[in-house]
């Protein structure tokens, strides 16, 4: 899957389409975790450093499709990566493809910054409109995918803009160059023993990543309200815990796979309980095994927690994809970070691990633990799907290395 790299084309003088991924969350306008603008960082310097200019487009959040909306405006994220990069961001105007940006990128100079504004202000970019992406492929003469977390999806500036500058380079940022260098090549022949780690709430959102996993695993360890589904399927008592019917049908299959595969399955063995789904927890209490009536599995417990970290510090490969509980809420955060130290160690001793996108990124940023592990994901849907085997329309239009 080794595509070009932006590195590899001469940016002097001209204008570099860049998709970014800036889909960071705000709080009445204010950026609460940069993360997503600091990955973009290498690309967007890599470019200006060799005098291109950078044209910046991104989406963020889910606007209606219909115009301009205040509240998604990139704006404050062009204020942020002006102070990121310590140069000024250019941003012309409240719509992506009208005169005043086009006007803004015809008049850039070598080693300026402009950012367009959101694409989902236009309903034609989620629809992969040929129309809207070619107003968009005017402003490039070469084009860069940097927006690993986008790319699973067939949107107009993911698919439809390289289509309209098949004449033109197209090519992979660093960001996306190394999610794939790490989830593709890692995945292909990852040294045992291999673990897999996944949690979070439904296991709809990973069966296609277990299904397409399992057979190179060692083992699979499972946590997070997924776990319920599977431990109703081997009829154990749950209490009022979470599950679904398609979620346990899910599980049912997956534990038929397993039994009939190498990788062992490993299940918790005792709970964090609470009697109601709140912040400070009531009436919080530990079972094994067994939970009682009126209490809902909220964490993985202590002895769940020891023997995953075993598991997980012993292993060569390990990817985890989702939290052990509602770690966000004190109570509830002991198991997801008994995980990351897990982790941390078994980097230590030379293992590679991955940890997926979304909530898990942001479990190893609350405990101080990115830099302890091999690689963080950007991308939540992204990394769930690379992790299933599927290939991305979006990466097989860039030029192979």
């Amino acid at each position: 899957m080794a595509k070009k790299t932006v590195e590899s084309v001469d940016v002097a003088s001209k204008r570099i389409l860049i998709r970014v991924d800036f889909n960071v969350p705000l709080d009445d306008g204010v950026i609460t975790d940069d993360q997503r603008i600091r990955a973009a960082l290498a690309t967007i310097k890599s470019v200006i450093g060799r005098g291109g200019r950078a044209v910046l487009m991104s989406h963020l959040g889910r606007p209606a499709g219909k115009g301009y909306e205040s509240s998604l405006s990139l704006k404050p994220v062009a204020a942020r990566l002006s102070e990121l990069l310590d140069t000024p961001v250019s941003f012309p105007s409240q719509d992506c493809t009208d005169a005043a940006a086009e006007q803004a990128v015809n008049a850039m100079n070598d080693g300026d910054v402009v950012l367009l504004e959101n694409l989902r202000f236009h309903a034609d970019e989620q629809t992969g409109a040929a129309d809207f992406a070619a107003k968009l492929a005017a402003l490039g003469d070469v084009y860069v995918n940097d927006a690993f977390g986008t790319c699973h999806r067939n949107h107009a500036s993911m698919v439809s803009v390289p289509q309209a500058m098949a004449d033109r380079p197209r090519v992979a940022g660093l960001l996306v160059d190394k999610e794939i260098r790490y989830f593709a090549d890692t995945l292909e022949a990852p040294a045992s023993p291999f673990i897999i780690v996944l949690g979070g709430a439904k296991v709809s959102d990973k069966i296609g990543a277990i299904d397409h996993l399992l057979p190179k695993a060692d083992s699979v360890l499972v946590g997070g309200a997924m776990a319920y589904s599977f431990l109703s399927v081997i009829k154990r008592k749950i209490g009022n815990s979470r599950v679904d019917d398609e979620s346990i049908k899910q599980a049912h299959h997956i534990v038929e796979n397993a039994a009939n595969l190498k990788a062992d399955l490993h299940l918790p063995e005792d709970h964090v309980c609470s009697t109601a789904f709140t912040s400070t927890g009531s009436d919080v209490q530990v079972f094994d095994e067994l939970i009682q009536d009126g209490f809902m599995g909220m964490d993985i417990g202590p002895k769940t927690q020891s023997r995953f970290a075993s598991i997980i510090q012993e292993a060569k490969t390990i990817i985890w994809n989702g939290p052990m509980g509602v770690f966000e809420w004190a109570p509830f955060s002991v198991g997801t970070q008994q995980i990351a130290e897990a982790m941390a160690v078994a980097t230590d001793r030379g293992a590679t691990t991955i940890v997926g996108g979304g909530d898990t990124a942001a479990a190893v940023n609350k405990f101080g633990l990115a830099d302890r592990v091999t690689h963080v994901s950007t991308g939540g849907g992204a990394s769930l799907a690379m992790l299933a085997g599927q290939s991305f329309q979006s990466v097989d239009l860039l030029e192979d290395a």
